[in-house]
């Protein structure tokens, strides 16, 4: 549905460069990054706000790269919204539609998809943060788009509100069939929303996945930190282990077994999550991977408890609260820590060669 081919943008000293994408027919996509990592800048070159400098966009399969942005079929919510103070409810969310003569239906119809009909006669100045983005997201639907690009959409509200209308996109881009690109840098809310994900950095698509592989099998440093990955690690192999296809390492005072075969050193994660921790009693210190350590610090996060540990590998693990009155009962900050190796995952040194690197960005699902 969207294609792009190593479109590249400048302006400044930033750049996008090269960015080739395929976002399927009814697909919700979801592009995150960190601030000013080029994610607007990409929405304005596919909808035709920005003109591109190289490359060429491909929307279901017609090449719309030198078309005016209202012959691309696109509907674009702007982070800000966009929307006129001055006119109604009613009158914005008709405004697109004067160049093909206003009809009262459509506006009421498109009102009643949001829920938003009994808002049509008020003005902009007092609707709450989620009115506005639904009447700007009307706004962009009345025109009955192929393609939906909406711009970090739920930034500006609170909590609930945002869960409430990450519910609302979702239900109304399944309903519609919309291929919606959704840009973000908020993790929960990319995990509320999207069928696949890519990450932007510095205006270089970095990987290109869905959200569980991206949080689990990131092929760079970059995209695992960005993902929430604490524990990442840079060892040196001592030994390979043929017939376990696994490769000893050493991490200060500790050896580990990892997956694979490795030589020299070797960089490797495991999530906080996939760390497990309970009370050291006796023997329980023996295993594979298993590590003894110091609780030294501890959070509730709500739905988990964070906790550090102290070690000859110094990690961070998310564990239940369960697991964790489990520890707080022993009345002794000892604990061990185990580091299954399926749950290690290696990843490629900064300086690997770029083939090697760009053979790692896209994923086929």
């Amino acid at each position: 549905m969207i294609r792009t081919e190593k479109i590249s943008y400048r302006i400044g000293t930033f750049q996008l460069r090269g960015l080739s994408l395929d976002i399927a027919k009814g697909e919700y996509f979801v592009l995150l990054g960190p601030p000013g990592s080029g994610k607007t800048i990409f929405l304005e070159c596919l909808c035709g706000l920005k003109k591109i400098e190289s490359g060429r966009i491909y929307i279901d399969g017609r090449d719309v790269t030198d078309l005016e942005p209202r012959t691309r079929g696109i509907g674009y919510v702007p982070q800000d919204y966009a929307l006129f103070p001055h006119l109604s409810v009613e009158r914005n969310i008709a405004f697109g539609l004067r160049a093909h003569g206003y009809a009262e239906t459509e506006v009421t119809q498109t009102a009643d998809l949001l829920g938003i009909r009994h808002l049509l006669s008020r003005r902009i100045d007092g609707l709450s943060g989620g009115e506005k983005q639904r009447v700007a997201l009307a706004r962009a639907l009345v025109l009955k788009p192929k393609i939906l690009l909406l711009d970090e959409p739920v930034c500006a509200l609170d909590e609930v509100t945002r869960q409430e209308v990450c519910a609302q996109l979702l239900k109304i881009q399944r309903q519609l069939g919309l291929t919606t690109v959704h840009v973000s840098h908020n993790l929960e809310e990319a995990f509320s929303v999207a069928d696949r994900a890519a990450i932007l950095h510095g205006g270089v698509l970095q990987q290109v996945s869905t959200l569980d592989k991206l949080l689990r099998k990131p092929n760079s440093e970059f995209v695992a930190r960005f993902m929430r990955c604490e524990n990442i690690f840079d060892a040196q192999v001592t030994e390979q282990d043929i017939r376990d296809a696994g490769t000893r390492v050493r991490i200060g005072d500790a050896e580990l077994q990892i997956p694979g075969q490795h030589r020299g050193r070797s960089l490797f994660m495991i999530r906080p999550e996939d760390v497990v921790v309970r009370p050291a009693l006796r023997g329980s210190e023996e295993g594979e991977n298993v590590l003894c350590a110091r609780l030294v610090r501890s959070r509730d996060c709500g739905g988990y408890v964070r906790v550090e540990l102290d070690g000859p590998v110094n990690l961070v693990a998310h564990i239940t609260h369960a697991a964790f009155a489990q520890l707080h009962g022993t009345h002794q900050p000892n604990v061990v820590a185990e580091l299954s190796s399926e749950n290690i995952h290696v990843l490629p040194f900064p300086g690997m060669g770029t083939r090697d690197r760009d053979s790692l960005v896209s994923e086929k699902l």
